[in-house]
């Protein structure tokens, strides 16, 4: 298997903390865009790929989120998100 830098293998049934990272993440970007006051049109876009990578880290037991999947979902809350950083 090859990994890059930094990146270590999970042993002994602990979490990999790059996971417990991106759940953190996940929940945090969900409850900063529930208090966002306006509605905006990429919204539900940004909302179903927090959901989406919620489910991806949950259902991650030893080892990392697929990758072509995690940077999809990415680009998507990062290019709705930005639609409303463009509004402002």
């Amino acid at each position: 298997m090859l990994r890059s830098l930094g990146q270590r293998p999970v042993t002994g049934g602990k979490e990999d903390p790059r996971v417990v990272g991106l759940r953190a993440a996940v929940s945090r970007l969900r409850r900063e865009l529930a208090a966002h006051p306006g509605e905006f049109p990429d919204r539900a876009i940004a909302e179903d790929e927090l959901a989406a990578l919620a489910a991806l880290s949950a259902a991650t037991a030893p080892g990392i989120p697929e990758v072509p999947r995690l940077r999809r979902s990415l680009l998507l809350i990062a290019g709705s998100i930005g639609s409303v950083s463009a509004l402002r």
